[in-house]
């Protein structure tokens, strides 16, 4: 029996990637996603990504054809997952190489431990540990 529910469910967010295969190498190596589903409209190449088993709850759309777009200084959007440790956080960061836009830092509940990476188009992904969305959480 299937459950209804009275509300949206948030599935998917997509975005347009300046080099597709860059980006999804990206996300693999550093988010630990692999790709879904491939295809191609009208001669953009479009991937699915999502946590290994996680398919059917959530993805990442990437699709080619964006301009890169870095984020100005001070802007603080950012994509974000969760790590299993604070010596993740510190082993994330120290192979990120150029790609490290905010160093391991700690601050006040309920954001905890973070770094920040930026993917190939310059957009920031957060990893950290110790946020009530994910390991480490104390209430």
């Amino acid at each position: 029996m299937t459950q209804s529910r009275s509300f949206p469910a948030f599935t998917h967010i997509a975005l347009h990637v300046a080099d597709l295969d860059k980006s999804a190498a990206f996300y693999t190596a550093f988010c630990g996603l692999e790709t879904v589903h491939r295809r191609e409209d009208d001669g953009i190449r479009v991937f699915w990504l999502a946590e290994p088993g996680e398919a059917k709850h959530f993805v990442i759309v990437l699709i080619e054809g964006g301009n890169p777009d870095p984020q100005k200084k001070g802007d603080i959007s950012h994509l974000g997952f969760s790590l299993e440790s604070k010596e993740a956080v510190d082993r994330l960061a120290e192979k990120a190489g150029d790609h490290l836009a905010w160093p391991p830092k700690q601050l006040p509940p309920p954001t905890g431990y973070f770094c920040g990476l930026k993917d190939p188009d310059g957009r920031v992904v957060e990893f950290s540990y110790g946020q009530p969305l994910g390991p480490g959480y104390e209430a």
